[in-house]
């Protein structure tokens, strides 16, 4: 990857996270940890892999993209305001009366291409899609981004091994790996590892990646584009609250916003590392 390449997508990272702060905090309420987590692999596909169009976005040749773990939406949002999609200044009205930025991703919203938020059920809106560029030959992709909380749930697993029988090799399955969820990590729950083991037996090609890497998201997403005859799971290792000190790798930050001392904070931390960056 290029130096150019990599430092503008680290520069959209930080704001996607800078927006992810605000939203939640003028919201009150929110999900900030598990969409620190996802902010580089979101940003990523935005700017990076997925072809999507600002000024036509229901064209027909656009690329998919279905946030399964629709409680990330402040991540989402981030990356569609930046994109063009909204404008940044609506970032603020996450989660009001009126707005079209809900809690969880809504079809009303400019850019989402699924409303999602009942876990387990966004993977089999992306599968659906998949299936639909197949039969209507059609050269768009479709990506699919779950938690490994998420991946608790069986219908995850009914979507994985329909999309293997119908060789669906235009889609690309992401699992966010922060190895934390709502009220505890995911062995103490449920556990699901062997991740990686488990979607190879449903017949996916799987790749292993740092979640907060951008050279390894590179190379993980030009094999999943030369995969044939079968679907991709992309399994990426991350941090929850990545990118503010005092929420990483904490549990309690899973659906909680920031207050007025904690805000300050982390929009003091992001905005640092954002003028370092373009310095």
């Amino acid at each position: 990857m290029e130096k150019s390449i990599l430092k503008e997508l680290e520069k959209k990272a930080c704001k996607v996270r800078l927006h992810i702060i605000e939203g939640t905090f003028n919201a009150g309420c929110g999900h900030p940890g598990g969409s620190l987590s996802a902010a580089d692999v979101i940003t990523y596909l935005y700017f990076n892999e997925m072809r999507v169009f600002p000024s036509n976005e229901k064209s027909e040749n656009r690329d998919r993209f279905v946030l399964s773990k629709g409680h990330a939406a402040p991540a989402l949002y981030g990356a569609l305001a930046l994109k063009g999609f909204i404008s940044e200044e609506e970032i603020k009205s996450l989660r009001k009366v009126g707005s079209v930025l809900q809690g969880h991703p809504n079809l009303n919203t400019p850019g989402v291409d699924m409303s999602t938020g009942s876990l387990g059920q966004g993977v089999s809106a992306a599968v659906g899609m998949a299936l639909a560029g197949k039969l209507d030959k059609k050269d768009y992709r479709v990506y699919t981004l779950l938690g490994d909380g998420e991946i608790e749930e069986g219908e995850v697993w009914e979507a994985a091994m329909f999309a293997s029988a119908k060789k669906l090799d235009n889609l690309v399955v992401i699992v966010d790996n922060n190895n934390l969820q709502i009220d505890g990590t995911v062995e103490e729950v449920n556990s699901p590892y062997p991740i990686d083991e488990k979607f190879e037996a449903f017949g996916f090609e799987v790749i292993n990646i740092d979640g907060h890497d951008f050279e390894q998201m590179e190379a993980a997403f030009a094999k999943a584009r030369e995969v044939k005859g079968k679907p991709t799971a992309i399994v990426m290792k991350t941090i929850k609250g990545k990118g503010v000190s005092f929420m990483e790798d904490v549990c309690s930050w899973h659906g909680r916003a920031p207050g007025a001392e904690e805000y300050i904070t982390a929009i003091g931390e992001l905005r640092l590392c954002l003028a370092e960056l373009e310095a």
